[in-house]
């Protein structure tokens, strides 16, 4: 069993607001090119979120503990409180005071329209994990979206401490080169992607899928309401989606796949029976609207597994 779990990734606040007309009737098409408008909406909510936040809170459901490598900006106080309401390690949390924390700010009009505003913040600095004294054999990190610097480089460290790792590229394959992606990718302990963002990584690297497949020891590709493909040894099993009470928001459910399957690996347990906590884990994310807002119990959890 793993003791030292290191989550790398982003930490963010998410703020969603609902437009409760449609954005196209406030846009002049012929204006388009000088385009000044505003959409007053019905009020803010703001969430917890960022990859790594989520696939720690979804690993703590999973009563697994681990620790997040990541950057928090000036207004951290806020997510700190969270984090130690929910017995969440924030030991190597970096505070960057001159910036805000990363922070995502999404309009949705009725049609469900989205317009989106990132602000990286903090985020643009790494974590600076210190690797020095981790226990190969007790430690594995996993690399979510978030700091560049740090999805790159700390693979690398993890191959030279002889650390296992994951690689989650997910929405900062855009920007990742492709011979960085090779090299993250080649010897990873697990590839885990969705289908458009493996399509994605073939295009940037040219290489073929069986090529793509050949360089991590595992890989899985989410395929949403279809499940999942975990390609493991030449070998493909297909992984099934288990049925939520309702599907309100699909956001945040592939990190929660993510806690789930991590709490699997860490446990001892086969790739595929821990990626199917994994789907079992995300079927209780969608329930809710936002990332860090489900639960479950135990008994729930094996009662949704086993019903199945």
């Amino acid at each position: 069993m793993m003791k030292n779990i290191f989550i790398s990734g982003s930490l963010a606040y998410d703020r969603i607001m609902n437009f409760p007309e449609s954005f196209s009737d406030h846009i002049l098409p012929d204006k388009i090119h000088s385009l000044n408008v505003c959409f007053q909406v019905n009020g803010v909510t703001e969430n917890y979120g960022g990859t790594a936040g989520n696939i720690a809170y979804a690993l703590k459901l999973m009563g697994k503990n681990s620790t997040i490598t990541a950057t928090i900006g000036s207004d951290h106080h806020k997510y700190f409180e969270w984090l130690d309401k929910q017995s969440i390690s924030r030991e190597e949390i970096k505070i960057i005071p001159e910036e805000l924390t990363a922070g995502a700010y999404i309009t949705t009009d009725k049609s469900n329209n989205q317009i989106t505003g990132f602000n990286p913040g903090a985020m643009k600095y790494s974590s600076k994990l210190d690797f020095n004294g981790l226990d190969p054999a007790e430690t594995i990190l996993l690399v979510s979206p978030g700091n560049l610097e740090d999805m790159i480089n700390y693979p690398k460290l993890c191959k030279q401490k002889g650390i296992g790792y994951i690689f989650d590229p997910g929405q900062a394959l855009p920007v990742l080169q492709a011979q960085d992606l090779i090299d993250v990718i080649t010897g990873c302990k697990l590839l885990i992607v969705n289908d458009y963002e493996f399509n994605l990584i073939m295009d940037k690297t040219g290489l073929t899928k069986e090529e793509l497949l050949a360089l991590p020891e595992a890989t899985i590709i989410t395929l949403g309401e279809a499940g999942s493909e975990l390609y493991n040894q030449a070998r493909r099993v297909t992984i099934p989606s288990f049925k939520a009470a309702q599907v309100v928001d699909p956001t945040g459910a592939g990190d929660a796949y993510r806690g789930g399957l991590l709490s699997g690996l860490i446990n001892g347990s086969g790739m595929e029976a821990s990626a199917i906590r994994g789907s079992v884990c995300a079927s209780f994310a969608v329930e809710r609207n936002g990332t860090q807002v489900y639960s479950f119990t135990p008994e729930e959890f094996e009662n949704r597994m086993r019903a199945n």
